[in-house]
Parts: C-alpha cells; structure tokens; sequence
C-alpha cells in the first residue's frame, strides 16, 4: 500500500516537546507524538470496501498482512508520526480539566482524489492522556463502535466512518458496570476515519488554561483547512461559531430523525465538523420515549436523553463560544448566534418531522399535530422505527368514522410492545390523532404512492438497535463473525426493504428488555 500523507495538523501546530510516552499534563501543545502499542495475534474481522475506496487502498491490499499490521499497531504507515491530540471537556456538565486522546491514536492524514482523511486506531495502546486506563478496547464496544459509524453513514447522518474491526489476540480486564466486577474480555481495535477528529474541547482546553496563542493557532488552522470560505480575524471567529452551530444543529435533527441517543454528548464528544463522533454507550429509540438515554452512568439525572439532546447541543456551543470567546472579545454576537439556534432548531425539526409525516407543505397547526402525536406514542411502548415506517402505507381517503374497533390500527399491530394496552383512553387517543392527520393529509397534493416514496425514504426500516449489536458480540466472542458480516451488509441499505432480512425488521424482542447490552450501557470500552 503506498499512501499520500500530508499531515497539516502536526505540520502546523505546536507540538508537545516531550518525547516520553508517560501521563502528564500536557501545556502549550496540541498533540504529542506517541506509536500504538504492538498487539500479540491480531486478526481482522471485517472492513469497510467503501471507505477502503475513499482510502485509495484496493479490495487485495485489505487482505494483505501490510493491512492488517498497520490497522493493528503493529507497523507505522511509512514516513508517518503518530500522534495523540490534547484536549478538555465538560463532561455530564462539570470542567474535567485535560483528557485528549486516551486510548486513540491518530496514524496520519493521508490524502486521495482531492480529499483529506485522518486515520486514527481506538483502542492502539495507551498515551500521554491516559491517565489511569490502558488504552485498550474491548471487542464488544469495538463492533458496536465500527458497525454504528458506517449504518449511520448509510441513513445520512453527518458520522465519522470505520475503516476496519480486528481482534488484538490481547486480554483486556474491564469491569463493564462499574460495579467491581471486573473480568478479562478480548481486546479489538479500529480504526475510525474522518477529515478531522478535531472536538469542541480541542479549543476548551486552551481557553481554560489562558494559553491564548496556542488557542489561535489552532482556531486559524481550522478555518484554514476546514472552513475556508471565512477569514482568520475576529469576524472569521464569530463566523466560524455560525458555521459549528449550523453543522451541529442538522447533525442532532437527523440522530432525531432515525431515532438515535448519542448517549454522552460531552463537549469533548462533539465534533467541529457537525460530525457524530465516539459511539459509546448509545442506542437507538425502541419504544419511543423522550427521556430514555442507554447510558447506565446517566440513568439517574438523564441528561443525554432523547428529548434533550438538541437543548444540551446548544449548552455544549456555549462552551464553545466561551473558548473562542478571548480571541473575540465581544459576546454579543456570539450570543445573537447562540440566540438564534432555538429558533432555527423549532423550524428545523418541525419540517424533518413533517417529512417522516409525508407532509409537503408546513402550515400553522403542525406543530400540535406533531406534539399529539409524540403524547399519544408514549401511552403505550410504541416501537418507533416500526411505526412510522407502516405509516407511509395509510391511505389520505381512510374513513376515521367507520372506525369504532381500532381496525385502524391493524397496519401499526407489530409496533406495539403491549398491545392489550389499546382500549379506552389510549385508543381514543389514536383515533383522535389519526383523524387529525388524515384531515391534514386532505390538504396535501401527492398520491399515496408519492407519498410512500418520500416517507420511506426519511423512515428507514433497519437500525442498529442494541440487541442486534449484541448479538453479533456474542457471536464474535465465540469467534461466529457471521452476524458482524451479515448486520454490515443489511445497513447499507436501512431504507431498502430487504425480503432476505425481515427478521431484522421486528420490535426489540422481550429477552432483550433487561440485557446488559441491550438496555443497559456503559462507557466502559
């Protein structure tokens, strides 16, 4: 494999001068330079020919041991210098101080047909900013972390991408809950693949620290390489928070979109490009329930969840601007963007929501339609990738009145959770909805089957829930791959239905209600 690297981040930012790779705190720099730690017998499991494509690496180069050394640790990309980045973070709302790349490590930049790409292994060894841990992953959250960056990808949510998934032939102690249970899991790496893994707290960490000149080295770099439409002065700054603010506010309407729960959304899990970064314990909605979040570490406060998530984007931009915020020096137009992006949100989520609704047009009453309709799906466990995909079958001609059985319902029958639950007051309330959204159909110009067309191409039919991901781990830890294959292929294609697949497209089944891996996450990697 022969690869064009032209590593601008490490060409033109301060370096740290400290060559040992020993845990320090790490000042005036944004990166130390640090190799992966050597693995024992890796194996790779399964990669990605896409990106391999976007890589300029061919489907016989991904089968050669160069490949599998490199995208192990266990060879450096010739003429590269691995590097870990520094950064902070707000974690769960609180300054954590320095944290940076842990147990990432970022192999090159490596450029093919005109575009950028920054290869980074997780879980290659520890770093400089490794504090306590060891750098290592485990297979579990390795294939939920390589299968969720490409399904999301393929349901056209802004995402990092995964190159590829392989067992390090390592043991690994983790204690997965926290809970002083710790045990030996296999350890596995991956390699993740973006333009940058630049985050907002990449720039927090130097405002904290008043290193100023270190913060607009790196603010102009940015812009520079990521945003060269603005200009590298004060305008360019407040500019530059416009653009995050924008990029970020479509990335989070569209996890709303499909359903997704980041899980974390700490400011040093926020990319500057508006793209999702570090799947951790995420999930998708199964029931639809706004104050659902998978992560076990935030089941008591629930910051991150569903319903949240675009109120605590927007406290994350604050952060964001308070870092870019001495080199401004003046926070009312920082406070006109951050202002705005409550109303650009109402506006932005009400039309994804009438696009999954097959609604064209936006009129005065939507929004009530909308909010009824969130209400009424929380009366009772309603699956909502389910439901809103059997919604583009409903006919605009439909007589709501003829109805006094709950017939109506006979499409949505496979979205319930507990359908003995629909009677009386909850069944009312379905009959009063989809009354609502029949009349507001009448005002629409598209067919049925125009309407079908656009709805299933908004609502996908497949998602990563957890307890398909979990399945492939149990899979793989008996070393049965096979479901890893199976799961990467059918993501592809989320919004096509698949007669081979229809297994896939089913509620979470009961088992899975109370699974570790399935209900309950951790950060634990």
């Amino acid at each position: 494999m022969k690869f064009q690297i032209n590593n601008t981040f490490t060409d033109v930012l301060p370096s740290d001068p400290i060559v040992e790779n020993t845990r320090r705190q790490v000042r005036q720099a944004c990166y130390s330079f640090v190799e992966p730690t050597k693995t024992k017998a890796p194996l790779l499991l399964h990669h990605s020919k896409e990106v391999a494509e976007l890589l300029g690496i061919s489907e016989e180069e991904t089968q050669s041991e160069e490949f599998l050394n490199i995208f192990t640790g266990n060879a450096l990309i010739p003429d590269s210098k691995p590097y870990a980045m520094c950064y902070g973070g707000h974690q769960f709302g609180h300054w954590a101080g320095q944290l940076g790349d842990g147990r990432a490590i970022n192999l090159a930049e490596v450029e093919h047909k005109n575009k950028r790409w920054t290869l980074q292994l997780k879980g290659a060894g520890a770093t400089p900013y490794s504090r306590t841990a060891d750098g290592l992953a485990v297979l579990r959250s390795s294939i939920r972390e390589y299968l969720c960056s490409e399904a999301m990808f393929h349901l056209g949510v802004p995402t990092t991408r995964a190159l590829s998934l392989a067992l390090s032939g390592d043991e690994v102690m983790r204690d997965m809950f926290y809970n002083g249970n710790a045990a030996y899991e296999k350890g596995a790496i991956v390699c993740r693949v973006a333009p940058s893994f630049l985050r907002f707290g990449s720039y927090e960490i130097f405002a904290s620290r008043g290193e100023t000149e270190t913060l607009k080295k790196l603010v102009d770099y940015t812009i520079q390489e990521f945003y060269p439409q603005l200009t590298c002065d004060k305008e360019g700054y407040i500019q530059l928070l416009k653009e995050v603010s924008a990029k970020t506010l479509d990335m989070v309407i569209h996890w709303q979109r499909v359903g997704f729960v980041h899980g974390v959304m700490n400011t040093d899990n926020m990319s500057i490009l508006g793209l999702t970064i570090d799947y951790g314990p995420y999930g998708w909605l199964e029931p639809f329930e706004r104050g659902w979040t998978p992560n076990t570490t935030d089941a008591e406060h629930k910051r991150y969840q569903f319903g949240d998530q675009a109120q605590i984007t927007l406290w994350n931009l604050v952060k964001l601007a308070n870092a870019l915020y001495p080199l401004i020096e003046d926070a009312a137009p920082l406070e006109e963007i951050l202002n705005a992006y409550q109303e650009q949100y109402f506006d932005k989520y009400i039309e994804m929501m009438n696009a999954k609704l097959g609604l064209e047009k936006t009129l005065e009453n939507d929004f009530a339609l909308i909010q009824q309709l969130e209400n009424v799906l929380e009366l009772t466990e309603t699956d909502m990738t389910i439901f809103f995909r059997h919604l583009s079958d409903i006919s605009k001609n439909k007589n709501m009145e003829e109805d006094t059985s709950g017939e109506f319902l006979a499409p949505f029958k496979d979205a319930f959770y507990k359908p003995e639950e629909l009677k009386g007051e909850i069944l009312t309330a379905w009959k009063d909805w989809f009354g609502m959204y029949l009349n507001r159909l009448e005002k629409e110009t598209l067919t049925d089957k125009e309407r079908k067309e656009k709805m299933d191409a908004v609502n996908p039919k497949y998602v990563l829930r957890n307890y398909m991901a979990q399945l492939a781990i149990e899979a793989a830890d008996k070393g049965d791959y096979s479901i890893i294959n199976e799961l990467a292929e059918l993501l592809k294609k989320p919004y096509d239905t698949q007669k081979s697949a229809e297994k896939w497209f089913a509620k979470r089944p009961e088992w899975a209600r109370v699974k570790p891996g399935c209900s309950m996450l951790s950060c634990s990697s």
